[in-house]
């Protein structure tokens, strides 16, 4: 039998394990229904299909390769998320929500025809290379690469550590010159928090996934932060472009931040309340204030976090409405290595926001300010097959706040101001990528965050 744990990936199950069964009973046919109403003859139908592939196309094809596509077909045709992984797929899709995997080290934006360089991540053989952000990759290994989508360019470029692949990158940078750069596979880390202390004892924390040991970077964290800052005043919690993972790590995530309160209810067939989830007390940071940065690339478990914050109270949400993706994929494991993600329930606030297709709506919206590469908007309801959410959409609980100016509307404040004078409706140039520290001279949306936490913090006094 198979273990299950819950995501919500796009990047989820929070406590319990599950066990995948079986029902054995008497045939459904011999309950009086009708043979069109059992798997039998669509199954029929597809050992129909696979005899005549097998004995007529123009080349051999393997059975293994033509089931394995059917599955992954009947899998897919469900939504976006759902999808069967072969074994080898399987173990990569495991060891990547472990935050450990065989790669080159680039974290890609796959919006447009060729994937982006977003940015080489520290250390690793891009890096070291010499790719840069902004860089296209044209081909992998000499195959043309264009519109190769972001999954596929994973299980492509990710392998074995030792292993070699080559990459031809396109830098528009330099008037499209095309380099061809080796590299040579090594196992890549990636730490899921940052932090780093602010002016004024304001602590910034990023969480960039939720991936294994992210609670407990986050704890660690904390500690060092209360240390660095002396007296702690309040903290920004970034989570701009994290696009979800482990739902049980957002969960404990949330817990720490809250003291009590909900942090999500779940929903399955039929609307049928499957699981509320509460925060305990006794957590690492629950007595500070704190502001939350989001974006559209702000997804599936971290906006489960979002919703906890601004429906308990506990933080304004200041930033871009996040990317809605509201619903639970559960991971299956399946005979011989092989496993499943299924879309089994739909994801609610607090407050009984359904997450799904609306996401949430920042108490303090600001200007989009996209990192240099991070692409064209686009979100859960664009997908052809997106689940719709389930029953009235509800507009965010949070209290409404006037949209706050780019800060390029001040000489004084903004690291953008052009020397002509630009006005603060001038639509703000993509100069800077979020990286593992704070660069409060140049994110104006960070800033826009910290000047919102100053005036709460003021309040209290």
């Amino acid at each position: 039998m198979g273990r299950v744990r819950r995501f919500v990936v796009p990047l989820a199950l929070v406590g319990t394990s599950f066990v995948a069964g079986m029902f054995v009973g008497p045939p459904r046919e011999a309950r009086g229904e009708k043979r069109d109403e059992t798997p039998h003859a669509v199954l029929e139908q597809l050992a129909r299909v696979l005899v005549q592939i097998e004995n007529r196309y123009v080349d051999p094809v393997e059975r293994q390769r033509l089931l394995e596509g059917a599955i992954k077909g009947m899998v897919a045709e469900l939504d976006p998320h759902s999808e069967y992984f072969p074994p080898k797929d399987y173990t990569e899709f495991n060891d990547e929500t472990a935050g450990k995997f065989g790669g080159v080290g680039i974290e890609f934006d796959a919006s447009g025809e060729f994937l982006r360089v977003v940015q080489p991540i520290e250390g690793g053989p891009a890096e070291e290379a010499g790719i840069k952000i902004g860089d296209e990759v044209v081909a992998v290994d000499g195959k043309d690469a264009k519109n190769i989508g972001l999954e596929k360019s994973l299980r492509i470029i990710r392998g074995e550590p030792g292993t070699k692949i080559e990459l031809t990158i396109r830098r528009p940078s330099e008037g499209g010159k095309l380099y061809r750069v080796p590299l040579t596979r090594r196992e890549i880390h990636v730490n899921s928090v940052d932090w780093d202390a602010l002016p004024g004892g304001i602590g910034w924390i990023r969480i960039r996934a939720f991936q294994e040991k992210t609670h407990g970077e986050l704890v660690d964290a904390i500690v060092k932060l209360k240390a660095k800052a002396g007296k702690l005043t309040g903290v920004v919690l970034d989570m701009r472009r994290d696009p979800g993972g482990l739902v049980d790590q957002a969960v404990e995530v949330a817990d720490e931040l809250l003291e009590s309160g909900i942090i999500f209810s779940t929903r399955g067939q039929n609307g049928t309340i499957v699981e509320v989830t509460k925060a305990t007390p006794g957590g690492a940071l629950t007595d500070v204030p704190m502001v939350l940065l989001v974006d559209e690339g702000t997804a599936s478990a971290a906006e489960l976090v979002a919703g906890a914050l601004q429906d308990n109270k506990r933080a304004l949400v200041v930033g871009l409405t996040t990317f809605g993706k509201g619903i639970v994929q559960t991971l299956i494991e399946l005979g011989g290595g092989a496993g499943m993600k299924l879309t089994t329930a739909r994801y609610y606030s607090p407050s009984g926001r359904s997450i799904q297709w609306q996401g949430i709506v920042p108490d303090v919206p600001t200007d989009p300010a996209r990192p240099i590469g991070y692409g064209i908007p686009f979100k859960e309801r664009d997908y052809p097959n997106a689940i719709p959410p389930d029953g009235p959409i509800k507009a965010s609980t949070g209290p409404k706040l006037p949209t706050l100016a780019s800060a390029s509307a001040s000489a004084s404040t903004s690291p953008s101001t052009s020397a002509s004078g630009a006005s603060s409706s001038t639509p703000p140039k993509p100069a800077f990528t979020l990286g593992h520290k704070p660069e409060y001279d140049k994110d104006f949306q960070l800033k826009a965050a910290f000047e919102v936490l100053a005036g709460v913090i003021a309040q209290k006094k």
